[in-house]
């Protein structure tokens, strides 16, 4: 089964607690959280939630 991380915007000026992004098998060893942007502001204050 591919990856899933829950996500959470942290910029104080985002309304967005959190979204799930699903990957596919073939998503690059190397990319992180740091790789994605906000879906509602755009930013990039991203923090994984850990489970």
């Amino acid at each position: 089964m591919p990856a899933t991380k829950e996500v959470k915007c942290v910029s104080d000026d985002c309304e967005l607690d959190m979204f799930e992004n699903h990957y596919t098998y073939d998503i690059a060893d190397d990319h992180t959280v740091a790789d994605l942007s906000c879906p509602l502001c755009g930013g990039s204050e991203l923090e994984e939630i850990e489970l």
